[in-house]
């Protein structure tokens, strides 16, 4: 069996990804600081514990597996945290990529599978997001991520170091065997929040600012299921085992979604009300985010076919009421 790296691997979308990886008949190898992630969602093979910035576990990493290509999804992600303390962005996620690609490079492995993201295009309100659109992040998490593009392009001129870029959407859903799912501490993301409102987990959803430009206020976002967007990561590596060029894919549905427009879906799904307490905008959040590529569909043939928020929430609600890791 090939054994893949899987940076992040104890996290929401790593975690999901070993377990396409496994069942596609690879060994997906765990590499973890565990300082967001689960070890109880190592689940699907080896775990290896270790920092980006740390060479030398990285090394005895890389000589032990000798993987064949590195999914890279470690990385600090929260948009109000990178506003505040941008140096920890840069430090961990650009200075942390760099030490991966050099030792990967250093140990023969150069085809990278690469979790970006659709905020590297900032406040473009009215274009159309396809990969050709200019770069122009608005926080220090989207900058951080950008600067890791440019990281690849150049290690790939002077090294050979092939790579395939996800810039994906807004991430949501679980798996729908119940094996992983999405566990934050602190929780950030809607989906979650709104499902942890419901159940009393916290006393309200707070929305962030109710007065952008938008039909109802809030922003919109395009809502891509996890299961989903692991299957295009499987795609992408099998993009570059087939020899072809480095690319970049936008993963998103083409579909918008407000804030009070998923609130009102995960109502009828779960037949409960939603706490809400309008709060301010947050310093980073842009107004509208949403995909109008079409090239992941026409070059990878990928199909979103679960990504419908109903779906979404169907799932993520099934794993939020057996599936947590601090049960």
């Amino acid at each position: 069996m090939t054994n893949i790296l899987v940076t992040g691997g104890a996290g929401y979308i790593g975690s999901h990804a070993c377990k396409v990886l496994k069942d596609a008949g690879y060994t997906p190898i765990t590499y973890d600081n565990l300082c967001t992630g689960w070890e109880e969602a190592v689940k699907f093979g080896p775990f290896e514990r270790g920092d980006l910035r740390d060479r030398e576990r990285l090394d005895q990493v890389l000589a032990v597996w000798r993987p064949a290509a590195i999914m890279h999804f470690a990385a600090l992600s929260q948009v109000g945290e990178s506003m505040r303390d941008p140096g920890s962005y840069w430090l961990n996620n650009v200075a942390g990529s760099a030490t991966l690609f050099q030792a990967a490079v250093d140990a023969g492995c150069l085809d990278i599978v690469f979790s970006s993201t659709c905020a590297v295009y900032g406040e473009q309100d009215g274009v159309v997001l396809d990969e050709d659109c200019a770069l122009a992040p608005v926080n220090p998490y989207a900058a951080s991520k950008r600067a890791i593009e440019d990281m690849l392009r150049d290690f790939q001129a002077a090294h050979g170091l092939r790579h395939v870029t996800f810039r994906y959407f807004n991430v949501a859903g679980a798996d729908p065997g119940g094996e992983v799912g999405e566990f934050h501490r602190p929780e950030t993301h809607l989906v979650p929040l709104v499902l942890d409102a419901i159940d009393g987990r916290r006393d309200a959803l707070t929305i962030f600012g109710s007065d952008y430009d938008t039909p109802d206020g809030t922003c919109i976002r395009d809502y891509v299921h996890v299961m989903d967007l692991v299957e295009a990561h499987l795609l992408g590596l099998r993009w570059l085992e087939a020899g072809r060029e480095s690319r970049v894919f936008n993963l998103g549905t083409g579909a918008g979604f407000s804030v009070r427009e998923v609130i009102a879906h995960a109502e009828a799904a779960t037949r409960r009300k939603v706490p809400v307490i309008e709060g301010a905008r947050r310093p980073g959040d842009c107004t509208r985010l949403v995909s109008g590529s079409s090239r992941a569909a026409a070059e990878l043939g990928w199909t979103p076919g679960r990504s419908t928020l109903a779906q979404m929430i169907a799932d993520a609600w099934a794993w939020h009421r057996t599936g947590h890791y601090d049960r």
